[in-house]
Formats: structure tokens, sequence, C-alpha cells
């Protein structure tokens, strides 16, 4: 039976960052990822990357990343006929994970990881170490193997609210060029389709919404049509259609205790605004593999899943509270829309949602202020075929829905 210190099952951003946390902790330990795919290879995401997680690499050394790749500067947010459009205090970055994971298990292993494909079937959990399938044993374990976890369903912890999501490539309308481009629903809430601009005249575009018992799941052709009414055009000549499922944060996330610990999707990390799930999983992974290895040097591998608790205790706990609350208020249309007319009236509010959707913000006083104002302020009167006022820095339109 081959014995190492650190296995990581999954090796997408989750499983490389872990796999980097515990090597810069410790450059000696015995580290091992496997994944049932060879790479580069393609997964399903909406390919946005916020620059706050550059920032958690550089923490362990891998530095100049996406060095290559263009920065998409500006937001469009819109939810009916109210959108605000603002550049972003930090430019985000719009990467194929074909490109961005491959990138992400090189640095891992130049940092001394080995990689091995591998499909984990089953795990067990015994006082002296954990197996898995029977011929790989380790101190330590890490399921980083995203929304169907195998690791998870090992130990027994339920999925949570999932969401549905199709994704594909297609040329950048001219429109949405140098931009990210959400287009909220208006029905099967909550729901959004999207158009990023990848820097290299395609854009990924998509729609996603979030699973409900009551309600038969959407087929593709359907999510497809709805992609279609939200942003039209946008997925014309588009390839590469795949679908994914997003395990959605709650407020309360409790990290496994124990030899084997849960990041990223597998944690059930996806955060419930934005859909977004990088950056849980680059801050998750990074706290394990600090944990892991923290573990291990005092020789109390059981630890592990306690240390983690705490490593992300300070990171992740008061951001999950915040970002549950705004996806119950924004499950109302009329906060949804005071909530964009607010970021359109003043950059602070713009700047506040994006740290909330993006990465680790919460719900500011002048988040608060700002949607308590649009709240008061009475409808706009302006007919529906007014141009909008439109500025350098936003975009602005408020109408009457057409009778």
């Amino acid at each position: 039976m081959s014995a190492w210190d650190l296995v990581v099952v999954g090796a997408g951003p989750a499983g490389a960052a872990t796999a980097l946390g515990a090597l810069h902790a410790d450059p000696g330990l015995r580290v091992l990822l496997l994944d049932r795919a060879d790479f580069p290879r393609d997964k399903a995401c909406g390919d946005g990357i916020a620059p706050h997680v550059l920032d958690l690499l550089a923490t362990v050394g891998v530095t100049g990343l996406l060095d290559d790749r263009t920065p998409v500067r500006r937001l469009r947010l819109a939810h009916g006929p109210v959108a605000a459009e603002r550049p972003m205090t930090r430019p985000a970055y719009v990467v194929p994970r074909a490109v961005l994971d491959a990138r992400l298990v090189e640095a891992a292993l130049a940092a001394g990881a080995d990689l091995r494909r591998h499909r984990v079937r089953g795990l067990e959990v015994t006082p002296e170490a954990v197996v898995l399938d029977d011929d790989l044993a380790a101190a330590v374990v890490v399921g980083a193997d995203g929304a169907h976890s195998v690791v998870r369903r090992a130990l027994g912890r339920p999925r949570g609210s999932v969401a549905l999501a199709i994704r594909g490539y297609a040329p950048v309308a001219a429109a949405h060029a140098g931009r990210q481009v959400i287009e909220l629903g208006t029905e099967h809430q909550p729901s959004y389709a999207w158009s990023f601009d990848c820097g290299d005249g395609t854009a990924n575009v998509g729609y996603g919404e979030v699973l409900h018992a009551g309600r038969p799941a959407p087929t593709r052709a359907q999510l497809l049509h709805r992609l279609e009414r939200l942003l039209p055009g946008v997925a014309a000549d588009g390839t590469g259609w795949r679908g994914h499922h997003l395990p959605l944060s709650t407020a309360r996330w409790r990290p496994s205790r124990g030899r084997v610990l849960l990041v990223g999707d597998a944690a059930g990390l996806v955060n419930p605004l934005t859909g977004e799930g990088i950056f849980y999983a680059v801050a998750t992974g990074l706290a394990a593999g600090r944990a892991a290895a923290a573990a291990l040097r005092a020789g109390r591998p059981e630890r592990a899943g306690l240390l983690h608790r705490r490593g992300t205790r300070d990171l992740l706990l008061p951001h999950l509270r915040h970002t549950a609350l705004a996806a119950r208020l924004t499950r109302s249309p009329r906060v949804l829309t005071a909530g964009i007319a607010a970021a359109a009236a003043d950059q602070q509010v713009f700047d506040g949602l994006v740290e909330l959707g993006l990465a680790r913000g919460r719900l500011t006083p002048s988040l608060a202020l700002g949607l308590g104002r649009a709240l008061l302020r009475p409808p706009a009167d302006t007919p529906a075929d007014t141009p909008a006022d439109t500025t350098t820095d936003t975009t602005t339109v408020i109408a009457k829905e057409p009778a």
C-alpha cells in the first residue's frame, strides 16, 4: 500500500491550492494529487477570476500566473429596465479552466507535489490513517473533488441548495467587449445570464438558476432558451456547451473534523449571489494545506480538521452570513432592482456589491444606506423609449414595464 503524508482528491483550483499551502508550510511533505482526468482538461465554469485569488496565491509564492491574459475592467449588472455599469476598483480576469487549472497544477508540481490519474471510489478512516480504494494510505486526506464529491459522501455530509448552469464559448458581442455582463432573470428566480469577455475575441456565455424541490430541473434546451431571452444573440455560433451543478453556500459552514477535510465545491462553497467559487476554492484549499502541515508537524494528524476550522473562521464565516442574508433579500424583485439602482448611483455601493459577490465582502453601512435610499425613492415615470442617461462611469435605466 502506497503511503503519503497528504493525499488530495481532485486537482482543480481547490486541490492544487491545498498542495501549495501544505508544501509552502513544509516542503518536505509527501503530497499526492489525484484526479480522474489528465491536464489540461475543460471544466464547466463562468471562468471569472477575481484579483483576490491572485492575492491568495502570492502568499505561497505563485505570482505572474495570469500576466499574459487581458484584464476585464468593467462590470454591468442589469435586472429588467434597471442597469448599472461601472469600472471595477481592481480588474478581474476571464480564464478558461483548461488554462487556469493546468497552470495551478504545474505550480503544485513545481512545489514538490506528485500527480496521479485515479478515480477515487471510496475511503475508510482508521485510527492510523485514511485508506483510499484499499491501495493508498494517507495521514490526512482533503476532498477537493467538486460538486459531486465522493469524499463528502463518504463522510455522510449532506449537500444543500444547488444551482444548475450551462456554459459555452461564443464570439464576443460588440456591446459586451471588455466587460463582464450579468443580466438577472425576471422568471425562474434566482437566475441570471452572463457574457464574460475572454479578451481573445470570444466570451464565456451562459445561464444558471437555483433548483427548487417543487420544480423540475430545466432541460438543456430550456437553459439555452432562457439565456437567449435574457441576452439575445450572445449564444450565436456558441460551442463547447456544458452543464454543471453549483452547491451553494449557506450562513453556516462547519468544516469537518479529524483527518479528512473538505474544500471548495466539495465543501458546498459557492457564492449564492453570483455562483463564484474560485475564491472559496483557493482560500479553503490553502488553509487546508497549512492545517494539514501543522497537524503533521505536531504529530497529530487527527487535529487537521480542527486547525482548518480555526484557519477559515475569520476568513469566511462573517462573509458567509452576509452573503446568505443578501441572497434572501434579493429574492424580492423590488430589493434586487433597488440594489442595482443604488449601485448605478454610487461607486461605493457598486464596489461593495462586487466584493460581496466575488470575494469576502460584507454588507457594509454604505451598502445598507444606498439600498435604503433606493427603496425609498419613488418609482421613475420615464417612458420606456427614453434614452438612457449615460455617463463615463454609470449607465442607469429606470423605466416602466411595458403595458
